[in-house]
């Protein structure tokens, strides 16, 4: 009688804790923390978000609920990756004075 072959060996990933600084993660024998201020994603996510995560291989952990694909070394060593997507400003709701759509508004005024 043969043994059934071994599955993959990598193992899982856990959120060990949520503070307000960042985040810890339980990489098999050993715990990580994601600062916010490196990994910006996560500090307004939803919890059952950032809770949901996947370790599709040894150096890779994935959010799906976020799209969040992060590479183990980044985690390891942010420094060497800087962010290079910035939030974007808000659009403003109310039009700009001098714009069109502003003018449009005044001219109606006038008219009646």
């Amino acid at each position: 009688m043969k043994s059934a072959r071994r599955g993959n060996a990598t193992s899982q990933v856990e959120v060990s804790g949520i503070s307000p600084h960042g985040i810890w993660l339980f990489l098999g024998d050993r715990e990580l923390f994601l600062p916010f201020k490196d990994f910006p994603w996560f500090r307004a996510a939803p919890v059952a978000a950032v809770l949901n995560v996947e370790r599709p291989a040894a150096h890779h952990l994935y959010w799906p609920d976020l799209d969040v694909d992060l590479a183990l070394e980044s985690i390891l060593n942010p420094e060497r990756y800087p962010l290079i997507s910035r939030e974007r400003p808000r659009e403003t709701t109310q039009p700009e004075v001098g714009s069109r759509r502003a003018k449009s508004k005044t001219s109606r005024r006038r008219s009646r």
